[in-house]
């Protein structure tokens, strides 16, 4: 089934969901907590979820930025709007989602071995109003967390029935449309079916129009109510756009060149106006679980279609004429978690909680790597089907010793399977396997005086690109190179609390490291291995909610860190594009159940984009704004000004050579810069019915 047919297909259904629901009442409004304390139950200081109140602050610029939310995680973008989204967390430049675990009901992700980035996240399927909660944790203390989960997790959930159908449709610059409708409808007292239609279209600021072109569908069937519990969901996606890639910073400097055929040169412009991409995704899930009177099972079975074809040009003309290189992917993926937790009864000390589980998972993948012009394949680099199987089980156990003390014990053990089949260079063929163990431990204090403190330390892991494992011929150069290990382990530490102080006014800190063995990676972009040493961050972060009277909350968190190669010489040791400090304050007023304005201030600190810190980028800092009315019980209207002081700030910075027209055959090492977007404004609309 393609696309087009399944989305017209799920749009039928939901026409019939989004029927309205006659004598239906308007549900009251309900301020939650947007930072829940977890006073009892988290694992460590680092762990939080985050429900509707904060969801609805989210800025409205990209999906993925509902992650944003997350204290101390910043969602960026270096090429097109539907291209995965570029991720920092913790000292680390996480690219398109290494290191950092996305789950969506139950389903990872995250896409290991993938044709341009190791656990490439694209979050651009997802449907904001329907996200009921995101549960996080940082570090790698949860043992129920696998591969790409050294940085933390973040475990996302969407609603299986709404109060009333809904439709919203959004305007804005840069010929930004949006439109959404959603329903869900009860087909028997237990039976629920949901059904949701998304479509976006966007230009944005570039002189080479984005294009952007986003249809999303989806339909679900799920139980709610009864000690077993079920849902199906089946989703596709689809979405082709243009890129702007980065450009050089001598480039936007001299405002011309010789032999480009735009007279000026801005921040806007495209080297490339070929560059871009398509992409589709399909999907069916299955989430089943049964609660007893002291043990809960859990089964999340998934089974996806994905391909991507990708163009980029970061270069320019270093190689050849044009540098435009594209990557494509067809894959095939299934897989499962299952669980069984079991509790004491009574509430009588020692009380007690365990959990053990499974995961599987299978990836089939065919990749390509070419030269190209134009979106034409000029040459081949490399050919490869791929097959991957992970398995992982694990045990955790909660315990309550005495009123003031809990510990957290758990063990996971991991085995990954790799076969590559390299269908140009049979050299790069062959077979890996590689095993891990990791135990983590918590140590939770109180909660005492309204405070929680937490000792946390734990071993985790992330897999490499498994073309990476078996590669011995560099396929453009035809060198030999050595292949990298599938597995690589991490170790975190951290110690912190988390406080009530103040009513409705949680506060967070948390001391951190973590060091991982290697930061080998397969360069999707090149076709090869790029080697770099072990590595320690350190680091420290802070978060408070402040609810300062009935009508204003205050939001801020801080982090900073310290990444460093630990051994490299100190004056070459530094982390390319580890960002190391973040913060963000969001100040909301609600007068009343009319009104609601957020103003939100974002700051992503400078990176050192060279090894020796001698080249580092600008620091972006930026401030949205949201007001909000409740015209009626089922007209709501947001205006959101997105970069309100207009400043001229960039996404991302990188540091490389590159060449343009008339430049020596050697290329220029520059700074090449994506331009944030200028002062945006954007109206929605939202209907309930």
């Amino acid at each position: 089934m393609t696309p087009r047919n399944a989305s017209w297909l799920l749009m039928g259904a939901l026409s019939w969901c989004a029927l309205p629901v006659l004598g239906h009442e308007s549900p009251e409004i309900e301020v939650l907590a947007a930072h829940a304390p977890l006073f009892g139950s988290s694992d460590s200081a680092s762990q939080g979820g985050l429900g509707e109140a904060a969801l609805v602050q989210a800025n409205s610029l990209r999906p993925g930025q509902v992650l944003e939310q997350i204290p101390g995680l910043v969602v960026t973008q270096h090429s097109g709007e539907g291209k995965a989204n570029q991720y920092f967390v913790r000292g680390m430049n996480l690219d398109h989602g290494s290191d950092w675990l996305t789950t969506l009901d139950g389903v990872p992700l995250n896409l290991p071995s993938h044709a341009h980035g190791q656990g490439y996240t694209d979050l651009n399927f997802l449907i904001p109003e329907l996200v009921q909660r995101i549960d996080y944790r940082k570090g790698p203390y949860g043992a129920a967390e696998g591969d790409f989960s050294s940085a933390g997790a973040a475990h996302i959930s969407t609603r299986s029935r709404l109060d009333r159908p809904f439709l919203v449709w959004s305007q804005g610059q840069g010929g930004y449309q949006r439109a959404l409708a959603a329903g869900s409808r009860a087909l028997t007292p237990e039976l629920q079916v949901l059904g949701a239609l998304e479509q976006v279209r966007h230009n944005g600021p570039w002189t080479t129009p984005e294009g952007l072109r986003r249809d999303n569908a989806l339909l679900s069937l799920s139980t709610v109510a009864g000690a077993q519990r079920w849902r199906v969901s089946l989703s596709s996606y689809a979405a082709h756009w243009t890129a702007t890639d980065p450009v050089p910073q001598r480039l936007l400097q001299a405002g011309a060149w010789p032999g480009l055929p735009q007279a000026r040169f801005g921040r806007f412009d495209s080297l490339d106006p070929s560059d871009g991409a398509r992409t589709r995704r399909e999907g069916v899930t299955l989430n089943w679980q049964q609660r007893g009177d002291a043990q809960l099972q859990r089964l999340d079975l998934y089974a996806l279609t994905y391909a991507l074809d990708l163009y980029s040009n970061f270069t320019y003309s270093l190689q050849r004429a044009s540098d435009q290189f594209g990557q494509t992917e067809q894959r095939r993926a299934w897989g499962g978690h299952g669980s069984h937790s079991w509790w004491s009864a009574t509430d009588t000390l020692p009380s007690w909680r365990h959990t053990v589980g499974v995961q599987f998972r299978q990836d089939r993948m065919r990749s390509g790597l070419f030269d190209s012009v134009a979106r034409h394949w000029v040459a081949s680099v490399r050919e490869d089907a791929v097959q991957q199987r992970a398995l992982g089980l694990y045990a955790q156990s909660d315990v309550v010793w005495r009123p003031l003390w809990r510990t957290v014990l758990g063990l996971r053990a991991d085995q990954l399977q790799t076969q590559v089949d390299s269908l140009l260079q049979p050299l790069n063929s062959g077979q890996a396997q590689a095993a891990k163990l990791s135990p983590k431990l918590s140590l939770v204090w109180g909660p005492w005086a309204q405070t929680e403190w937490f000792v946390s330390a734990g071993r985790g892991f992330h897999s490499n690109d498994a073309r990476g494992t078996t590669t011995r011929v560099d396929p453009r150069s035809g060198e030999p190179v050595m292949p990298v290990p599938a597995l690589v382990g991490s170790r975190g530490q951290e110690v912190g609390l988390k406080a009530l102080w103040w009513d409705q006014s949680p506060t967070t800190l948390t001391l951190w490291r973590l060091n991982f063995d290697s930061e080998l990676v397969y360069a999707g972009d090149a076709g090869g291995t790029v080697p770099t040493l072990p590595s320690q961050r350190v680091g420290l972060e802070w978060s408070q909610r402040w609810l300062a009277s009935r009508h204003w909350t205050l939001d801020a968190h801080a982090a900073w860190s310290r990444p460093r190669y630990a051994d490299a010489p100190a004056q070459d040791s530094a982390v390319v594009n580890a960002v190391q400090q973040v913060g963000r304050v969001n100040l909301q007023w609600r007068p009343n159940a009319v009104w609601l304005g957020v103003l939100e201030w974002r700051s992503v600190g400078s990176a050192p984009l060279t090894t020796d810190n001698s080249v580092r980028s600008a620091a972006n800092r930026t401030v949205n704004l949201r007001v909000q009315q409740r015209s009626t019980p089922d007209l709501t209207l947001s205006f959101d000004v997105l970069n309100l002081t207009n400043r001229q700030a960039s996404e991302i910075a990188y540091f490389y050579t590159s060449r343009l027209p008339g430049e020596p055959v050697a290329g220029v090492a520059d700074v090449h810069l994506h331009p944030a977007l200028p002062r945006t404004w954007r109206l929605t609309a939202r209907l309930d019915y």
